[in-house]
């Protein structure tokens, strides 16, 4: 089996790390002083108070190197992908898998969901049809990523807490190609349940990043301090109702409730939300795939989103400020 990670950071670097000690042929698209480290030393991965593991993997920055795939694992930023369906195309064979490793809504949402909106597309997060036309949507296995890890310095990836990876097909069926790949995942000692309704857990995720990810980058705040603020909770959790109410227009069914979901976020701490996150390093920020993509869909279900709209447009100008959108 041949598995390509495409955007080897922090989470595709975890996944690539640990494939690679099963028997799947492994090999990851990186750049810059990362692959370099990668090339010359192998794939340094740290985890668990064990002692660091150094993997050897093959790793290019040009994928034309490694050939057609069975699958290409997507670990990058949404916004960035559009940008590459061009460079992926050399791992693309006749029937080559694209799971779909990355936050927010994702551009095939609608493909094989049934219904009058079957085979919408979303402006947002494919504009100009990019990757609906450059990949089709026939190849797209969703995943949603748990795990958190960093890049503590290039080549090497600190694991830091989570192992699951969920899977799941558009249409819901346990195909034979979702369940090869879990099989893999899980002799890597990963957790990679195939799920008959992943939309409902890119739901759950999305929940939080909609709401934690863009009002973090507005105030600075922590995700213990937004979610515990008297004024600020309100907020979120309004931005997670109308979300919800989008969803479960559109079937999604939610295993916990708006306020369990606001007190996970405050569990976790002192934590910088991604968008802050890039937003402090200068790094183009995630509001399309996070936001603006369930403001479409409000448009889409005839839902009002007033604090969704509020907030995404606050965001949106922050961003172009610091030239990042």
């Amino acid at each position: 089996m041949k598995i390509c990670i495409f955007g080897a950071g922090a989470i595709g670097g975890f996944l690539g790390a640990r494939l690679a000690r099963t028997e799947a042929e492994v090999s990851l698209v990186a750049r810059g002083a990362h692959l370099a480290a990668m090339q010359s030393r192998g794939l340094v991965l740290e985890e668990n108070g064990q002692p660091a593991e150094a993997l050897p993997v093959t790793a290019s920055e040009n994928p034309a190197d490694l050939g057609p795939q069975d699958y290409v694992i997507v670990t990058l930023k949404a916004h960035s992908v559009p940008a590459v369906v061009d460079r992926i195309q050399p791992l693309l064979g006749p029937d080559t898998t694209i799971v779909w490793a990355v936050n927010g809504l994702p551009w095939w949402y609608f493909h094989d969901i049934g219904g009058a909106l079957d085979g919408t597309r979303l402006a947002t997060v494919d504009p100009g049809d990019t990757q609906w036309n450059g990949f089709g949507p026939d190849r797209m296995l969703g995943c949603v990523v748990y795990p958190a890890a960093e890049v503590r310095e290039p080549g090497v990836i600190r694991h830091i807490e989570g192992n699951r990876f969920s899977l799941g097909e558009p249409d819901g069926s346990k195909s034979e190609r979702a369940k090869a790949l879990s099989a893999i995942m899980t002799k890597a000692g990963l957790k990679a349940p195939v799920r008959p309704r992943i939309r409902d857990e890119i739901w759950v995720k999305l929940w939080g990043n909609l709401s934690f990810n863009p009002i973090s980058a507005l105030t600075h705040a922590t995700l213990e301090q937004l979610c515990t603020d008297p004024g600020c909770r309100p907020v979120v959790r309004q931005m997670m109702v109308e979300a919800q109410t989008i969803a479960e227009t559109l079937g999604v069914r939610f295993p916990i409730d708006v306020d369990r979901r606001i007190e996970a976020g405050a569990e976790v701490g002192a934590h910088r939300t991604s968008m802050l996150q890039d937003l402090e390093l200068g790094r183009p920020m995630e509001i399309d795939a996070l936001v603006a993509s369930v403001q479409e869909l409000g448009r889409l279900t005839g839902t009002p989103t007033p604090t969704v709209d509020i907030i995404l447009a606050l965001t949106q100008l922050r961003a172009r400020v610091a030239g990042l959108y």
